[in-house]
Order: C-alpha cells, then sequence, then structure tokens
C-alpha cells in the first residue's frame, strides 16, 4: 500500500520555525517528484515547493511567497522529505500536505512550478498555525 505521511505541525509565533516531514511507505521517494502544498480555509489550495526525483539531480523549486524562508529537502535513507520553514507568517498558516508524482515529465514540471506536476499520491496534511 503507497502511503504519505505528514509530521511536524503546530504552534509557532511569528518569525518562529517549523520543519515538516513527509515519510512515505510501499515505494522510494528517491523515484518520484515531491510536492509541498498548503491551503488556508477559503482560499486555494497553494503549491508551496517540490524537489525532482533522483536522476533529475533532485533539483528544487519554491513559490514566490516562501522563497528564501522555506528548504525542500530528500533524505534517501529515512525515505523522508522535509520542508524547513523558518521566519514564518501569520499569512503561513494552513494545512500542509506532501504529494507526490513519479514520470519523466514531472521534474521538468516542478522546475516550472511546484503544482505542475501531476500528484497521484496524497498525504492526509498536518495543521501549521503562527500566531502570536
Amino acid at each position: 500500500q503507497l502511503q504519505l505521511v505528514e509530521s511536524g505541525g503546530g504552534l509557532v509565533q511569528p518569525g518562529g520555525s517549523l520543519r515538516l516531514s513527509c515519510a512515505a511507505s510501499g515505494f522510494t521517494l528517491d523515484g518520484y517528484v515531491t510536492g509541498w502544498f498548503r491551503q488556508a480555509p477559503g482560499k486555494e489550495r497553494e503549491g508551496v515547493s517540490c524537489i525532482g526525483d533522483g536522476l533529475s539531480g533532485g533539483r528544487t523549486n519554491y513559490a514566490d511567497s516562501v522563497k528564501g524562508r522555506f528548504t525542500i529537502s530528500r533524505d534517501n535513507a529515512r525515505n523522508t522529505v522535509y520542508l524547513q520553514m523558518n521566519n514564518l507568517k501569520p499569512e503561513d498558516t494552513a494545512v500542509y500536505y506532501c504529494a507526490a508524482s513519479r514520470g519523466w515529465a514531472s521534474s521538468i514540471l516542478c522546475t516550472q512550478e511546484p503544482g505542475k506536476p501531476r500528484y497521484d499520491q496524497w498525504g492526509q496534511g498536518t495543521q501549521v498555525t503562527v500566531s502570536s
């Protein structure tokens, strides 16, 4: 059974940091593009970041809204992708989801925009709340 499980969300003050984890089971993340998305109440889902598969060199991409503050990475030994979030702002408050996409085109699409690949495996989400 293919599964993605997110963890690491929580309540943090503005300017603080969190690290989200996306652990895979049933498949190897190094063979997939992994993306992070978020959705705030009343807003559309936003592609936040993505990392290409191992064959593509694991190139990363970020939405303008998080560039310079968020960092995506992959630990192949743990079959886990991380999203390090620094200097968090109240507008970062949302449910964060990870998703995986396979195929040679996905890594190319990831370099264009994090939300562009066709993601077919999704996690259940983890809540991030930034508030004082």
